[in-house]
């Protein structure tokens, strides 16, 4: 499970999060919706290690992380952008955190061919990024959030600019996924409906600021 007690970030002298505490449960999937600048991406990053915490603790499977660096806390992010490496090839965008944490090449193959089958896009191991298509490029953003296996995925707007087709798609394909792995997710989305057909519950950031 992961939990955020009473968090504060402030951005100099501007309040970004005052007082916000969410609980979701091991396996939960939880989708976050609220107004641009509302701090959800801020939310986020916090819970990743990547951003500076005024006040209040992170918790994950009743252990505090609130100091824990980033690398260390078994979180995976997806950002909005995607923001994989344009020099390395889809495998290798897979395998990079392996990698850091010098995990053997026969068991970071083996990794990287599972998520790819769970992506249904094992035939692009080898394909630079850049000739990725959007919907490809979504599903290696996951693949490789999720080949460390993760305790937590955090979504930020993962199927945003998809055309609506691709977006029904990958929201479905997507859910089903998280379930089958049973990924504690938090899923940050302004789409109502996106958040209603992802997510076993859906707040709004206003709720949690007290």
């Amino acid at each position: 499970m992961l939990e955020c007690r009473n968090l504060v970030v402030n951005y100099e002298s501007t309040p970004v999060l005052q007082n916000l505490s969410i609980y979701i449960g091991s396996g939960e999937i939880v989708a976050l919706t609220g107004p641009s600048g509302s701090g959800k991406t801020t939310l986020l990053r916090c819970i990743a290690g990547l951003e500076i915490i005024n006040a209040g603790s992170i918790w994950l499977n009743a252990e505090e992380i609130t100091t824990r660096p980033a690398h260390l806390r078994r979180i995976g992010l997806v950002f909005q952008d995607n923001q994989l490496f344009p020099h390395l090839n889809v495998a290798e965008n897979i395998a990079y955190s392996l990698k850091i944490h010098r995990v053997s090449k026969k068991l970071i193959d083996e990794k990287v061919a599972e998520v790819l089958d769970l992506v249904d896009l094992a035939h692009l191991a080898d394909r630079e990024v850049v000739r990725l298509s959007g919907g490809e490029a979504k599903r290696i953003a996951v693949a490789r959030a999720l080949v460390a296996q993760p305790e937590v995925l955090l979504l930020d707007e993962p199927l945003n600019g998809l055309d609506k087709e691709l977006h029904a798609r990958l929201l479905e394909d997507l859910g089903k996924l998280l379930r089958l792995r049973g990924t504690t997710t938090l899923h940050v989305t302004h789409d109502q409906d996106e958040a209603a057909k992802m997510a076993d519950r859906v707040l709004d950031i206003r709720q949690l600021l007290s």
